[in-house]
């Protein structure tokens, strides 16, 4: 199976790129399945129901959030509502939806499931890695391809959920810094690994966020202005991963298209 998964939708810019671009490259690349994060689509911070819409008419077939699952405060019903939307495992007990879910495509299953890292995280999660082991165990022998999106800051917790999944994961692919790495691989034991997708969004930027506010802040330690998500083209970054009938990864290429940043397409 061929998989595509971008990284954080950042604001109406990495919105628009969703929406112009993603359908035409499902077609070009033949992608069987694309899962997007959507983490950071509205405003730069969570997602609306109707922007949720927007990246699923687009062409996501699954959309990952993070920490800030609900700062869009709609989708606490709206996620309830639409099964193709991932929240975070390791959320909350009381939270609304699911964060493992089985996918039905061309007579095959994908399993998405997403957690949050813990280091460098301004509030305590519970354990991630036991969350999506316990996924995997109780999925994972359904699917013919299982993609783990992890959303934490640390790049060593990112390494180390990767060879903790290291061939029980097709795919495990960090997301939340907006900084796109350069260490995609296949780990030994068949996983393809992404430290972090980096963002759909606009890289004339301070990760995402019209450069004015953040210099500020740092120059002067002051907050004052809220951010704004900048607003040019954008680049869609992620990873496109291949399987095998094991559902183990064959490939992984990095995805750097259109906007600043650029990679050969598949």
């Amino acid at each position: 199976m061929r998989i595509l998964f971008l990284g954080d939708v950042m604001g109406r810019a990495g919105r628009a790129a969703i929406t112009n671009r993603l359908a035409q490259l499902k077609t070009d690349w033949r992608v069987d399945f694309a899962v997007v994060n959507g983490e950071n689509a509205t405003s730069g911070s969570g997602l609306s129901g109707a922007h949720a819409k927007t990246l699923l008419d687009g062409g996501a077939d699954c959309i990952t959030l993070g920490d800030h699952a609900f700062d869009q405060k709609d989708m606490l019903q709206f996620i309830e509502t639409e099964p193709r939307i991932i929240r975070p495992l390791n959320f909350s007990a009381q939270a609304p939806g699911k964060g493992a879910r089985l996918f039905d495509v061309k007579g095959r299953k994908i399993l998405v499931a997403q957690a949050l890292g813990q280091v460098f995280m301004k509030r305590p999660f519970a354990d991630p890695f036991s969350a999506l082991e316990a996924a995997l165990k109780q999925l994972g022998g359904q699917a013919a391809a299982r993609i783990v999106d992890f959303h934490a800051e640390a790049t060593s917790e990112k390494m180390a959920m990767g060879h903790f999944l290291d061939g029980r994961a097709s795919l495990v692919v960090g997301t939340h810094t907006h900084v796109p790495t350069a260490d995609a691989m296949i780990l030994p034991g068949g996983t393809g690994y992404l430290t972090d997708a980096g963002m759909c969004g606009d890289y004339n930027s301070v990760i995402g966020m019209e450069k004015r506010e953040p210099l500020r802040r740092f120059l002067t330690g002051m907050p004052k202005e809220r951010f704004t998500p900048a607003a040019g083209d954008a680049t869609l970054s992620g990873a496109l991963i291949e399987t095998g009938a094991d559902g183990k990864a064959t490939s992984i290429t990095p995805i750097r298209e259109g906007g600043r940043l650029q990679t050969s397409t598949p």
